[in-house]
């Protein structure tokens, strides 16, 4: 028995929902380990369907103990609100049930504001930077301030007198720049407020995360630690900037809960069929053409939190290739095989070709780290033959089309990682098992 770390391996929206709610059904404790309210996954169990921005996907299921760890930015707001939605919808979740670690850096109205500015500012005047594309959730923001040292964190909640010097350390560096920016100061006072007054909702739930997870793995529980967004928006790994503000790589699962790097057990990477970005920046395999259009229709690729359209393309193995590498994945959960169904060809990216500085064509193994390159690059293709029968639904690999097989073969050869996990439907239990994460 082993400890999984759930991670996407493209630029999110690989599907971790549903597998992370397999996994968490077999899991004594779930954790949620880095980003905020930004990321979304769908669960479906029993035609009931959950949508989770903030909460681990544990939390739906009875008897398990899920945790936001320290690594999450945690907008109690949203929190609260999402906890009330799933109680509507008859999930129980108390302080045994759901743990917020006392050390998780706040989100706060100012935040959220601070992200919209800056968008709105990029969009009007792009030479003034990037426009990222953000969630406007305050997340970037709020991680600024906890590594500048002047964030609000969950455990400052439990005193107004704690919390009130805290504000004036934060407005003393958030008013200089909002006036900087045309913005009127924000309101102390009632910042001050809104922060007490919600406090009396999250702190039944805080705790010492890290003693929870110690004591679970001494009594040898089963720990999923799950990660949101995918690797290619790590802050160090991915496409910069056009990235999230944390660590999503695995090794983050450790640091971001607080139990030592050697407990994490097997990596699993959530891993599309195909490829998709929500969002600004670099896509080497996107389609414009009716192909992708296609494949956004037939695979509802629709953000769980914003709603906006996925951009679709192409399998990329160069960039999953290198993601399994900086991650240390073990196997691949591969998802939403059913929406190449009656595809008359497939395509995947083996190469990259890059016209360098001399004006030669260079070719690539790698994605490099240059956002002016990884926009410039031209993917060498590989083309495969579809298939005409569907997968979907499939339970087993006799249940599949040779051709399809063969496309799933070829990805663990170009990716150098074995598939662990096929997914041929959102619903649960239309899943091929190949390797139990959780069995060593």
């Amino acid at each position: 028995m082993t400890n999984v770390v759930v991670v996407g391996s493209q630029w999110g929206d690989e599907g971790k929902g549903k597998i992370v709610d397999w996994l968490s059904e077999r899991a004594d404790v779930v954790v949620r380990f880095q980003g905020g309210h930004n990321a979304g996954h769908t669960l479906v169990i029993d035609g009931e369907v959950y949508k989770l921005s903030l909460l681990p996907s544990g939390i739906v299921r009875g008897g398990k103990i899920s945790i936001i760890g320290n690594g999450v930015v945690v907008d109690p707001w949203a929190l609260m609100s999402e906890i009330r939605k799933l109680t509507a919808q008859g999930v129980t979740i108390n302080a045994e049930s759901l743990v917020v670690s006392e050390n998780c850096a706040l989100i706060l109205p100012l935040h959220g504001e601070l992200d919209t500015i800056r968008e709105d500012a990029s969009k009007a005047r792009t030479d003034k930077g990037p426009v990222i594309g953000t969630t406007r959730r305050g997340i970037g923001p709020a991680y600024e301030d906890k590594v500048a040292r002047r964030a609000i964190r969950v455990c400052d909640l439990k005193s107004i007198e704690t919390v009130t010097k805290r504000v004036d350390q934060l407005l003393s560096h958030h008013n200089p720049l909002r006036s900087g920016l045309g913005f009127d100061d924000v309101n102390r006072d009632q910042l001050i407020k809104q922060i007490m007054e919600i406090s009396k909702e999250i702190l039944p739930y805080v705790g010492a995360s890290w003693r929870i997870l110690d004591e679970a793995k001494k009594a040898g529980k089963r720990i999923l630690f799950e990660g949101a967004q995918g690797i290619m928006l790590d802050i160090d790994h991915g496409t910069y900037p056009f990235v999230t503000s944390s660590n999503v790589v695995a090794s983050q699962a450790a640091g971001g809960s607080g139990i030592g790097v050697g407990s994490l057990g097997y990596i699993l990477g959530i891993t599309k069929a195909y490829t998709t970005r929500v969002g600004s920046g670099p896509f080497p395999t996107e389609l414009f053409d009716e192909v992708g259009h296609g494949l956004g229709e037939r695979g509802h690729e629709f953000g769980t939190v914003t709603g906006r359209s996925r951009r679709c393309g192409w399998f990329d193995a160069i960039m999953v290739r290198q993601v399994m590498k900086i991650s240390g994945i073990t196997g691949i959960a591969l998802t939403k095989l059913d929406v190449l169904d009656g595809m008359d060809e497939l395509k995947i990216c083996v190469g990259y070709e890059l016209i360098n500085e001399k004006g030669e064509v260079e070719k690539l193994d790698y994605f490099p780290a240059s956002t002016e390159d990884q926009a410039k690059v031209t993917p060498i293709y590989e083309t495969m033959n579809g298939w005409s029968e569907s997968t979907y639904g499939a339970r087993s690999w006799i249940d599949l089309p040779a051709r399809a097989i063969k496309y799933v073969r070829r990805i663990e050869e170009l990716i150098e990682t074995p598939v662990a996990i096929l997914s041929t439907s959102p619903e649960r239990e239309d899943t091929i098992l190949v390797k139990n994460p959780f069995e060593d």
